[in-house]
């Protein structure tokens, strides 16, 4: 065998190779990323607390999920053992204050909350919280966000999950890291993301904007 059909075999080879794994990619169930820094929803009552009576948010950008924004308001947050400033508010108000941090950040401030969907607050943390023109507590108001993703219902058809189940995932790049009990949120108008704290993020450096697997049995 010549070098000229060698060379064309090892080319052919790797044509396929490529070709092949590029069709199992596809197959694949590619979610994007939205790392998810402490942040705090915020009653219109006690927004009025921190920053003034009628006080209304200034959006700062869009988020992904639709209609919801970072504003250009932050605030501090103190507990026994340290405080965090410029925690971003995010808008809109909600009907009730809800505060989400890390466990590293539970740490730094002294405070023990446990992980929960947002909304399930019974039992949680407290905090202090400090505005330019006033301070608030908030009892059993403070989280770790469970990891979660959102989709619309085309896409929970697409995955082949439905509103409330657990699954795993799987991370991309150099630090893989497989995930269990991740939560589904589906909703008519979610737009599909992969929710992870910080925490969680740089245990297997990843960014916003970079993508998991799902996997339909959770770990």
């Amino acid at each position: 065998m010549d070098n000229n059909l060698k060379h064309t075999e090892l080319v052919k080879m790797i044509a396929d190779f490529i070709k092949e794994k590029s069709s199992e990619d596809k197959e694949k169930q590619y979610i994007p990323v939205g790392v998810s820094n402490r942040h705090i929803h915020l009653s219109q009552e006690d927004l009025e607390t921190l920053f003034g009576k009628g006080y209304k948010l200034n959006e700062l950008k869009q988020l992904k999920q639709p209609c919801q924004y970072a504003a250009n308001e932050v605030v501090s947050i103190a507990g026994p053992k340290g405080y965090l400033s410029n925690v971003r508010v995010l808008g809109p108000v909600r009907e009730e204050s809800q505060l989400e941090i890390s466990k590293t950040d539970g740490f730094t401030l002294g405070v023990k909350c446990p992980v929960r969907e947002s909304g399930n607050l019974k039992g949680s943390g407290n905090m202090c919280v400090i505005g330019p023109k006033g301070s608030i507590i908030l009892k059993e108001k403070v989280i770790i966000a469970k990891r979660h993703i959102h989709m619309n219902t085309d896409e929970a058809n697409k995955f082949n999950v439905f509103n409330g189940q657990t699954v795993s995932i799987v991370t991309t790049g150099e630090r893989k890291v497989a995930f269990g009990e991740v939560l589904v949120r589906v909703h008519s108008g979610f737009s599909l993301e992969c929710h992870l704290d910080v925490d969680e993020a740089n245990a297997c450096g990843l960014s916003s904007g970079d993508s998991v697997e799902i996997k339909h049995l959770s770990l």
